[in-house]
């Protein structure tokens, strides 16, 4: 019988999907965790799933990743069985010779290939024994590049399936300060949109997207099949109106440039269409559409040639003119007209292009050369070499050459080759409806020049990137990296030069400090100087031959291998468990085809591996807590269940498929099975413990932050002793969420209780979580989704996650002092929003209307006093501490506190 093959794919989220339709039974893609780390634009981003084997056969499952194409992979793991599979990093003729021994083998090797614009996919398997469980673990590193003003960090998430245990955590942290942030993408629209959180402090911003398992379905390209679509968190920092922000780190510097308050430059550029028959159809259709759209754009400052070509070169007019609207109309009429037909003189085309920009020179102007073509030189000169060496010759470094290729029968290497030997770049433009904007989208890029010849000085570095440019656009950034000369910060000292117009201007700033990261280093800056260094040698290697394009290569290799860089000249060896093939995973270069794949369906699965004791600490956390108190009679004591005793068991007011069962005593064990996660008590004698509301030993204070609109300082209360709030109350959704707070100091929760409808009750500590239905009571205990009905609890290693319908949770757990407690956050509100509690307040809106000699605030047309204070924010896994606007607690919320207490 031929084994069925069970596929799983990361989609820059988790992808699972079937060649063959397997027993529904068999697979279970429980938890996907996705966490990017950005600082000064450097964004490292760490994917984890957990994946289990539900079938009593091994099962091959197949482990697919799509990363930006921009980025490189610097780690892959395995985990099975307690015991770790790392990827290593090799040059790739020593991974070659693995990969051809497997594919002579007839086994399967690492699978490589470019996926739509903007991802490249990554693919790797493993044999998973029955009823087994696997955690795929991929770390990958890209320089975020700035484009029109802003930053872009995509996340594709593409499931195939709804995740129960989904979540995507984002943290940015500049230390220029973020000047504003916002979240797009398919993901934020719809239901979809309310699974989002955003926080933005200053120099930090947090976003987390938790969508439940019924979001995952609701927005524009989603299904049942689950998500499909991205998430693009869209940002730019505070720019120095000088030098620019310039980091330093264990003897490397980063410095990022991009000045404020530069006049623009004015431009000539000349614009040669192909127009050959391959243009035919949409291509021609929406190149008029763009060329007139960016047309309209130019300024009567600028001078613009127009030039078409087939095998024949056809100009509007034979040299640059002025950019009045007389001159615009008539280009645009010659736009309209253009029709396909001929063969592709390329060279002719850009040669005369090159010749029209160097025959009319114009003092205090930038001049560039835009080419768009969709194929290969067809006629007149057709060898690339010799037109590459043509065009190099003519433009001799006056001038950049962008060239653009519309579709994928375009030789994009030539193209690439051809522009970075004259100082520009070369995109792809993709066969869409969106072909035009992509066309000017790239214009918009380079349409304000603000300078030219731009030097980048570093005295007491070395060891630099690349430090001269032709041009510096609006809305760009150049980025520098090097290491300072024996980490001498005093003798270190940047300086930029440049051309604004027709002067020569610096940009210094003697009292500028190269800002140092802190005692505890991530090494970040030194990666960031490898991966600018690693991609500038990657682009010199394209473009240069003989000795000195392999003295590029070796060293792209040897950074790559010294920093684990997967690149096109490295692959990633994925050592296997002992008996399996190794497979190979190699970087795609640019124009590879999507591989059509076809995916199965999909079913959440039930899962029932052993059950564990409670430990002493648990058993006192469950039984101390409030809310219970049972004599040592009432309380069971349990045993380790061994897996063989286990059968399955269902019972009334369980979710079918949850995994969760009950039993009335243990001596049933070896009848019923028990869920992983939950150890059952069986029946217990539950007498609730009335709290005293205001009960405390000492005059304790916790203090709570309120987030205000428009990135207005946050207010800060405090709330002194031991009292119960009310955290979320949700009536239409019969949710109620409750908080004991903890004997700690500006601690925080000692215990949370969620109660849902009249018979479902949930007590959380930071050690033990109990699940209460009547008199009924479980522990989880693992970090299994358990689900009940419309509740789903996730216990992680430092978080809880509760999601009931549409409303989710998420408690932290800290520590302070050697103590734990509970910090509780709203990730998600219902959409009814018919919500009130502490958690539920909306950002509030306030003016500042006297700073002197007291500041007070004016809140619904009220003034009150406020301090300036400090507050650690628990909401946030890494506590920062943000500056406030302290008030009394019933100024900050607008009522009493009694309104928030729960008696």
């Amino acid at each position: 019988m031929e084994r069925a093959v069970v596929q799983i794919a990361l989609f820059g989220l988790l992808v699972a999907s079937a060649n063959t339709l397997a027993d529904k039974d068999d697979w279970d893609i429980y938890s996907f965790h996705i966490n990017s780390t950005v600082s000064s634009r450097y964004a490292t981003t760490i994917i984890t799933s957990r994946v289990a084997n539900r079938m009593n056969d091994p099962k091959e499952i197949e482990f697919h990743v799509r990363i930006p194409k921009n980025a490189f992979i610097s780690k892959f793991r395995m985990l099975i069985d307690g015991q770790f599979y790392d990827g290593v990093v090799k040059g790739k003729e020593r991974a070659e010779q693995q990969y051809a021994e497997a594919v002579s083998l007839g086994q399967s090797a690492g699978i490589v290939s470019s996926v739509g614009r903007t991802m490249e996919e990554f693919k790797t398997s493993v044999t998973l024994a029955a009823h087994k469980k696997v955690t795929f673990e991929l770390t990958y590193e890209e320089l975020l590049k700035r484009r029109l003003g802003k930053y872009e960090l995509q996340i594709h998430a593409r499931p195939m399936q709804p995740v129960k245990d989904f979540k995507v955590d984002v943290y940015i942290n500049e230390k220029a300060g973020i000047n504003f942030m916002e979240v797009k993408g398919g993901l934020s629209t719809k239901a979809l949109a309310n699974a989002i959180t955003r926080t933005h402090v200053d120099k930090q911003a947090w976003v987390y997207f938790y969508p439940t398992e019924d979001q995952q379905k609701t927005c524009d390209s989603c299904g049942e099949q689950g998500m499909n679509g991205d998430l693009v968190i869209v940002y730019d920092v505070n720019r120095n109106p000088s030098l620019g922000d310039i980091k330093k780190s264990d003897g490397y510097f980063v410095h990022h440039f991009a000045p404020l308050n530069l006049v623009s430059i004015p431009k000539n550029v000349v614009f040669v269409i192909d127009q050959s028959g391959s243009m035919h159809g949409k291509k021609i259709q929406q190149t008029r559409i763009a060329l007139i759209h960016i047309l309209s754009d130019l300024l009567e400052e600028d001078h613009f040639g127009l030039i078409t070509f087939d095998s024949a070169v056809f100009h509007w007019k034979r040299e640059l003119v002025q950019a009045t609207r007389e001159n615009l109309e008539s280009a645009k009429k010659f736009a309209r007209e253009i029709v396909q037909r001929g063969a592709t003189d390329i060279s002719k085309a850009v040669l005369e292009g090159a010749h029209m920009l160097n025959a009319h020179p114009r003092a205090g102007s930038a001049s560039l050369l835009i080419l768009l073509t969709d194929g290969d030189p067809t006629s007149g000169e057709t060898n690339p070499e010799v037109i590459q060496s043509n065009v190099r010759r003519a433009i001799a470094d006056k001038f950049p050459l962008y060239c653009l290729g519309f579709g994928f029968d375009v030789n994009l290497k030539f193209l690439e080759k051809m522009s970075l030997q004259n100082n520009g770049v070369a995109r792809r433009i993709y066969e869409d409806s969106d072909a035009d904007l992509q066309l000017t989208g790239f214009y918009n890029e380079v349409a304000t020049p603000l300078l030219t010849d731009v030097t980048m000085i570093y005295n007491g570095g070395a060891n630099l990137t690349q430090t001269n440019f032709t041009q510096f656009y609006n809305g760009s950034e150049i980025v520098v990296a090097g290491q300072i000369t024996d980490n001498d910060i005093a003798t270190f000292t940047p300086q930029v030069v440049a051309i604004s117009r027709n002067r020569r201007v610096t940009f210094s700033d003697t009292n500028a400090a190269v800002d140092p990261e802190g005692p505890a280093s991530d090494g970040s800056v030194q990666r960031v100087w490898a991966y600018l260094t690693v991609k500038q040698l990657l682009e010199k290697e394209l473009v240069l031959s003989g000795p000195e394009k392999e003295n590029a290569k070796k060293e792209a290799l040897e950074l790559s291998l010294k920093y684990n860089f997967v690149t096109p000249f490295t692959s990633m060896v994925v050592t296997k468990p002992q008996g399996e093939n190794t497979d190979v995973l190699h970087k795609p270069g640019e124009g590879k085809k999507q591989a059509r794949n076809q995916w199965g369906h999909h079913h959440r699965r039930k899962f029932s591996p052993p059950s564990r004791a409670l430990t002493r600490k648990q058993h006192k956390s469950l039984f101390g807590m409030s809310g219970f108190r049972s004599s040592p009679a009432d309380i069971p004591q349990v045993e380790s269940l061994s897996r063989d005793a286990y059968v399955g068991s269902g019972r009334r007011g369980m979710s079918e498929g949850s995994g969760i069962t009950a039993i009335d005593s243990l001596h049933q064990a070896q009848d019923f099975m028990v869920h992983q996660d939950l150890l059952d008590y069986g029946r217990i004698n539950i007498r609730p413990t009335i709290v005293s509301p205001r009960a405390t030993d000492a005059p304790l204070s916790h203090r709570f932050l309120q987030k205000a609109e428009n990135l207005s300082l946050p207010l800060c209360f405090d709330v002194t002793g031991k009292v119960q709030l009310k955290l979320v109350h949700h009536p239409n959704g019969e949710l109620f969420v409750n908080g004991q707070l903890d004997s700690v100091a500006n601690g925080g929760f000692r215990n949370i209780t969620i109660l849902l409808k009249t018979d479902l009750r949930v007590e959380i500590t930071a050690d033990v979580i109990v699940l209460v239905e009547g008199q009924r009571m479980s522990v989880l205990a693992g970090d299994h989704p358990i689900t009940v009905g419309s509740l789903t609890v996730i216990r992680r290693d430092k978080e809880i996650d509760v999601a009931v319908g549409d409303t989710r949770m998420l408690i932290l757990i800290h520590k302070e002092n050697g103590k734990e407690f509970l910090w509780p956050i709203l990730r998600q509100r219902p959409l009814d929003d018919d919500i009130s509690g502490i958690l539920a307040l909306k950002p509030v809106v306030y003016e500042e209307v006297q700073q002197s000699p007291s500041t007070r605030l004016t809140i619904k047309g009220q003034d009150y006093d406020a301090a300036r204070a400090s507050a650690v924010d628990y909401s946030i896994n890494r506590s920062p501490t943000h500056d406030c606007w302290l008030m009394s607690v019933e100024s900050a919320l607008q009522r009493s506190l009694d309104d928030f207490i729960v008696t």
